[in-house]
């Protein structure tokens, strides 16, 4: 009897969607990798470019183009495809035509027998993710937006760069919206197991007075500063990204800020957002519900108003 062999299919592969097999490649995460898009000369590109890098790296891991008909056994489906959004515009101005773009992605997808997980990184990553949900079927623990998840690693290298720390060594999250609502529980940001809160009155003559809410505008905005650079983001979410795929396929049990259902956590339902959750074989395992101030918990369930508000248009 054969062994049985882990598969990723990869929908888009643009910039995010080829990141993101760069990655798991590079890595060594999975044995075989489908590129589909609807541009299948492109894909094809990608496979051939990515299939040259086979000989240089640790693992030979299978990269073909592939179809939706051909992820019947697919461990994980990831959804990059979407409406990029134009200079001026916000991620939600291309909500209703990312959300036809998912049906088109998914439906035919789910016809092959598909029983695995999606993981979602179109934008508006939290209500595109609760659009697969309802169309797919699947129990709510199968379907993850990579949500927070890139905030929160931003947000991390912020204050990794104001205390001149690694920022591996920073505890936090982002939560809420991928976008301008999101919000941060500072009284669980630690470094080094020291509340940030401590940090800073211990060290005023080093940091000064850090405005807060303005180190949260930035981590909301960093992607645009990126954007408005080079034109996109990709390294950051592809990476992160991966990151949940591993968490998924070694069962890991690790814990990771995603946007996922809630379903009573933090008094909230039949909304997805960014919350830290434990990941492992079954997805989303759990809600992790840390314990946030009241002006912490009015602005995530601000954030996630915002989000069930703006589900309706495409629901």
């Amino acid at each position: 009897m054969g062994l049985r062999k882990s598969k990723i299919a990869i929908v888009g592969t643009g910039l995010v969607g080829s990141s993101t097999a760069f990655s798991l490649i590079t890595q060594g995460v999975c044995d075989e990798i489908l590129m589909i898009d609807i541009n299948e000369e492109r894909a094809l590109g990608e496979v051939m470019d990515l299939n040259h890098c086979i000989e240089y790296l640790n693992r030979n891991t299978k990269v073909v183009k592939g179809n939706y008909e051909q992820c019947g056994d697919v461990d994980i489906v990831v959804i990059t495809a979407g409406a990029p959004p134009k200079p001026g515009q916000t991620r939600l101005a291309t909500l209703e035509l990312s959300a036809r773009i998912v049906e088109s992605i998914v439906e035919p997808i789910m016809k092959s027998g598909f029983k695995g997980h999606f993981i979602v990184i179109s934008n508006p990553v939290d209500m595109i993710a609760y659009h697969v949900y309802k169309i797919s079927g699947l129990p709510k623990s199968h379907i993850i937006g990579t949500g927070t998840s890139v905030d929160s690693a931003r947000l991390k290298n912020f204050i990794g760069e104001l205390l001149n720390v690694d920022p591996r060594s920073v505890q936090g999250y982002s939560m809420g919206e991928h976008g301008d609502s999101q919000m941060v529980p500072w009284s669980h940001v630690t470094v080094g197991g020291k509340s940030f809160y401590e940090i800073l009155k211990d060290n005023k003559d080093r940091v000064g007075n850090v405005d807060l809410d303005k180190l949260v505008l930035e981590t909301a905005k960093a992607g645009w500063e990126v954007y408005n650079r080079k034109g996109t983001t990709y390294y950051g979410i592809a990476t992160a990204t991966v990151g949940i795929i591993k968490a998924i396929i070694n069962d890991e049990n690790k814990i990771m800020p995603v946007s996922t259902l809630l379903k009573g956590e933090y008094g909230e339902n039949d909304v997805f957002c960014g919350v830290p959750a434990v990941l492992n074989s079954d997805g989303v395992k759990e809600v992790v519900e840390i314990h946030m101030t009241e002006a912490e918990l009015l602005k995530f369930k601000e954030s996630a108003q915002f989000i069930r508000e703006s589900i309706k248009k495409i629901n």
